[in-house]
């Protein structure tokens, strides 16, 4: 029996929505406040992946500047009907009070959900249609008489409520792309609460919702229940969660819920869901959450189930019967490209913050040979900063750039960075003190109690400087050198990488993506001042990739 390693989407890539269009199956997954929005990866074997399409891509359809951390692109739903795709998502605006550890006070939250549709997987994707602002997490379902709908959580933001009120429902016109009629409650949703995430499919007479409870903790789940009209009742999985880790917090494979459904051309049930791999014996998720896949059945009494019939998340699954498709790797892709800025295209592995203008953070032509970031905003900030990055996709990984930055202030910053959110980076950055150009570490933490620290750690030589950093699980390590010189100097501190995960937080802030390594540039003076790097290397060094 030929089997894969779980997951198959590694590094940050959660809420998979899965769709099988023929030969080809696709999963989109969430990119919050990363731009462009939306990824979504292609398989005909479900082995191998390639990513396909980042459509939300223009100013016309997708703008974040403002938008806290972790918002942004919510849990999109990637549908196929009348011979066009469809991709639903929320661009959540403000975040609100947390709701977890018993939180009841008034949560107000903004949820404006839209709809985009393109005739292929490439584009070109349309414009945005707003749908509704009542909830999250919003899917479409394609029933066998011609009508669609759309489902999300509704959010009920009052003191005192459950905040996560349920799956509500709504038809929605295929010709007009607007909702019809009113919402309605169908399903509130078991004890675990945090209902959310709906998927529906129509089986044997049935239709099937999927919801995710338990919250995209530990005690994350995948959920069923069915009924025999589409606004029910629903009645819920007899055995409770389809799929969970039920609160483990070590394994191959924890946190694993939010789920989709796909069946195969031999008519084989597949269920995507995300799920998180803690660093050994510290409970903290660096490389985010990521998607999974594993085989499914459909039992005699019409209820779906895991083949083992445990409901746990399998790290090592039986491939499906299709022919192996690898894909052809592209000259900037990984394994490919050799980290030189020769292009006048930004190598797919990279994302940047929020903005649809990028011409105002970076360029590629601007000094032939290398990629210009140009210094905005601070680190962290909402709206403007010159960042950007990769995911890590390894618990063990090195990273290297080689930067040109002559600082004529101290307002004035350029280097490499891991970063995860405002609030948890460590920066490894050459700026200006008293007139000479000096060597810092800037690092944020929710566990220092200063929040964010800038220490001084060499005075550097003129010309270019090349900076690596060495992340061996929790321990991160930085090292420099000049351009002429051949050996690394390391520098004399040790960064903590386990706090750029999920579970390290702030109280209230939301945590739902990953860890990046990347180039960043500041000028908090405002006038721009560029610096170039002449390449970007990242090399994994364990066996998670």
């Amino acid at each position: 029996m030929t089997t894969f390693s779980n997951p198959v989407l590694r590094g940050f890539n959660p809420d998979p929505s899965i769709l099988r269009v023929g030969d080809d199956i696709y999963i989109a997954t969430s990119t919050f406040e990363w731009y462009p929005g939306v990824q979504i990866h292609q398989s005909r074997d479900l082995v191998h992946w390639r990513l396909a399409s980042r459509p939300l891509s223009r100013a016309t359809q997708l703008d974040m500047r403002g938008d806290p951390d972790s918002c942004g692109i919510w849990a999109p739903d990637l549908t196929h009907a009348d011979g066009r795709f469809w991709l639903v998502y929320t661009d959540v605006k403000r975040y609100g009070m947390t709701t977890v550890n018993g939180a009841k006070g008034l949560s107000l939250r903004d949820f404006p959900n839209f709809l985009v549709t393109a005739p292929t997987i490439e584009g070109p994707w349309s414009d945005p249609v707003h749908l509704n602002s009542s909830g999250f997490d919003p899917a479409l379902f394609h029933d066998e008489d011609g009508r669609s709908w759309l489902l999300n959580v509704r959010w009920d933001h009052r003191p005192g409520r459950g905040r996560f009120a349920g799956i509500e429902l709504q038809e929605l016109d295929r010709e007009t792309l607007c909702l019809v009629g009113e919402p309605q409650l169908i399903y509130t949703g078991t004890d675990r609460g945090f209902t959310e995430g709906p998927h529906l499919y129509r089986r044997d007479g049935w239709y099937h919702l999927l919801v995710a409870e338990g919250g995209t903790g530990w005690d994350h789940s995948v959920v069923m229940a069915r009924a025999r009209t589409i606004a029910g009742p629903y009645e819920t999985h007899p055995d409770g969660a389809v799929l969970s880790a039920d609160g483990a917090r070590d394994g191959a494979l924890a946190r694993a819920g939010h789920g989709d459904l796909v069946t195969l051309a031999d008519g084989s049930p597949w269920l995507a869901y995300l799920c998180g791999r803690p660093l050994p014996g510290l409970e903290r998720c660096v490389l985010g959450r990521e998607t999974a896949l594993q085989p499914m059945r459909w039992d005699a009494d019409g209820w779906l189930r895991t083949l083992s019939g445990d409901g746990q998340p399998e790290p090592a699954p039986a491939a499906p019967d299709l022919p192996k498709h690898p894909w052809p790797a592209g000259p900037l892709d990984d394994g490919m490209w050799d980290g030189r800025f020769t292009s006048a295209i930004l190598p797919p592995a990279f994302q940047w913050l929020r903005t649809p203008h990028a011409d105002r953070l970076f360029s590629l032509s601007a000094r032939p040979g290398y990629l210009r970031l140009y210094g905005r905003e601070t680190v962290g900030s909402q709206f403007e900063q010159a960042l950007v990055a990769r995911r890590q996709t390894h618990h063990a990984w090195s990273a290297e750039t080689l930067l040109d930055f002559d600082p004529r202030s101290f307002q004035q910053a350029a280097g490499l960075i891991c970063y995860y959110n405002s609030t948890k980076f460590h920066y490894l950055l050459v700026s200006e003190e008293d007139g000479a150009r000096v060597l810092q570490v800037m690092s944020a933490s929710p566990e220092d109690p200063d929040g964010t620290s800038l220490i001084t750690v060499a005075m550097l030589p003129a010309g270019p400087i090349a900076l690596r950093a060495e992340c061996d699980g929790p321990v991160l390590r930085f090292s420099w050198r000049a351009q002429a010189q051949q050996v690394w100097q390391r520098v004399d501190c040790v960064c903590d990488a386990s706090v750029l995960s999920d579970e390290v937080t702030r109280p209230g802030l939301p945590n739902f993506t990953g860890s990046f390594v990347g180039m960043a540039c500041q000028d908090m003076s405002g006038r721009g001042t560029p610096a170039d790097f002449a390449w970007f290397r990242y090399a994994g060094a364990d066996d998670t990739a």
